[in-house]
Parts: C-alpha cells; sequence; structure tokens
C-alpha cells in the first residue's frame, strides 16, 4: 500500500511541526509539504533532521507542486474553511484541529466535501483519553444530578473555559437528558467561587505555569462521588488521533465532526 502523502497547514507553529514530526516517524505517512502564513523560505526542515519539505505561504501551490493526499489543519477557524475551499476542489482530502469553526462554516465546508467526493474529519480536541472522558461522562450523567468539571492550563490559555470543558459540559447535560441541578449558596464571600454553570453543570478554570492541560469530572449523588480525570502531558499526546483521522479520512467522502465519530464511539441511548 502506497504512502499517504501529508502537507501540513500552519506547519511553523509547535502544533504543526509536532504533527510533521508524527507523519514522518509513521510508515504509512509521508510528509511532502507544508503552509504557513509566516513562510519567509521555500523548504522548512523536519523535526528529526531527516530532510526538508516544500514551504509556503499559498496552499494552493503546495497542492499543485506537491500533490498531497491530505492536507492536516492546525490554523484557526477561518483557516480551516479557507483550507477545505482550496483542498476540496483539488481532490485533496483535510483533517482539521482548528478550533473556533462555526455551524455556517461546518456547513460550506460539508457541502464542499460532498460536492467534490473528498473526505473531510474536523474535531475541536485529538487527544484519545479527552474524546473517551466526554464519552464516559456522557454515560454517567445519566445516573447523577452534580457535576463539576474542573479544566486546568498553562498560564498562557486566553480562554476560559477551554472548549473541551464546555464540550464536556455539553454532553453531560445531553447524558442526563436535562439540566444538572447546582448548589447556590447563600453567601458567596469571594465572588465567582462557584465558577461558571452551563445548564447545571458547574465549570471551573485553573491557569499556571508546569501543567499543560487537564480536565476532571466529579459526579455526585448520596454518599459517593465518581471522579474522571484525563491528563495532557505534551503535545505528542494529540498524534495518535491526528494519526487516526489521516487514515480514517482516506475512507470518507463528506464531513465527519468530532474524533468519537472516527473512533467508533456512538452516543448511549436514553
Amino acid at each position: 500500500m502506497a504512502q499517504i502523502k501529508v502537507a501540513v497547514n500552519g506547519a511553523l507553529g509547535r502544533m504543526g511541526m509536532t504533527v510533521l514530526g508524527a507523519v514522518r516517524a509513521n510508515p504509512d505517512t509521508v510528509p511532502v509539504g507544508g503552509v504557513d502564513v509566516k513562510a519567509k523560505s521555500s523548504s522548512l526542515q523536519l523535526p528529526d533532521g531527516s530532510g526538508s519539505v516544500p514551504l509556503s505561504n499559498d496552499l494552493t501551490e503546495i497542492i499543485k507542486s506537491a500533490h498531497p493526499d491530505v492536507v492536516v489543519d492546525f490554523t484557526n477557524g477561518e483557516g480551516a474553511l479557507t483550507t477545505v475551499r482550496k483542498a476540496a476542489p483539488a481532490g485533496v482530502r483535510v483533517v482539521s484541529g482548528s478550533t473556533g469553526v462555526t455551524m455556517q462554516a461546518l456547513d460550506e465546508i460539508g457541502a464542499l466535501a460532498a460536492q467534490h467526493r473528498v473526505g473531510v474529519i474536523s474535531a475541536s480536541n485529538f487527544a484519545l483519553g479527552a474524546v473517551l472522558l466526554m464519552h464516559l461522562a456522557r454515560i454517567a450523567a445519566r445516573y447523577f444530578n452534580y457535576a463539576d468539571v474542573v479544566e486546568t492550563h498553562h498560564e498562557t490559555k486566553i480562554d476560559s473555559p477551554s472548549g473541551t470543558a464546555l464540550s464536556i459540559a455539553r454532553a453531560i447535560v445531553e447524558g442526563h437528558g436535562g439540566p444538572l441541578t447546582v448548589n447556590v449558596p447563600e453567601k458567596e464571600t469571594l465572588a465567582g467561587t462557584r465558577g461558571g454553570t452551563h445548564e447545571g453543570v458547574s465549570v471551573h478554570s485553573a491557569r499556571m505555569p508546569g501543567r499543560l492541560a487537564r480536565h476532571e469530572v466529579t459526579f455526585g449523588t448520596q454518599g459517593q462521588t465518581l471522579v474522571l480525570i484525563h491528563d495532557t502531558i505534551n503535545r505528542d499526546c494529540y498524534m495518535p488521533g491526528v494519526m487516526l483521522a489521516v487514515k480514517h479520512v482516506m475512507t470518507l467522502q463528506g464531513l465527519v465532526v468530532g474524533l468519537d465519530n472516527v473512533m467508533g464511539l456512538s452516543k448511549p441511548k436514553p
């Protein structure tokens, strides 16, 4: 079987370089190009020092010269849509880990994928453990009325709570079948101590150096609690999910949203 040829959009970023390294290390894939708006040279050294790939600030140029089978996109919501607009008409599949993709953009991405009969996978989190935590939280929520989500990230993360924390909270409400019960203190001696709430799920954020990402869910009921924790140690944790998606997208025609659908995690019946 021929190796899957992969180009990376956002190649000069930390995630982009990590993806290039993972693609180079996998026997089923080969890196053939990089794209980045900050590109100032025509080539990019691979992270393992084994060689270089063409580099451009124009995805169309890389598609024409390198002929990738798949473009892996780690840019932003607008960048993801632009990537699909350029890749799909050329018959190139897309795996996007960009966050901030709107529903309107997803609708257009889905239409482009269907029109040109190419696979597109869009996922906000490629950490297999985080996706499994969300799946397990959805299952457990059916049996509990109280739930807290605590997420901790590095001190430079600009948004709170994390998108993953919000997705977990939504999964809990969905699994529970509606809003949960939330404690409302009679007296709050420090404003904001109870965090934010999403339909009865309390969500808390912490920011500090020394940690990349942690998501912790605590369910409570009479006489017991259930705690689910996922820790992200470094960006390598996303690579098994990215590589799974790169291989899976080769079998698709159309849009798949969420790594859970790539992993075959069906939603539990109510």
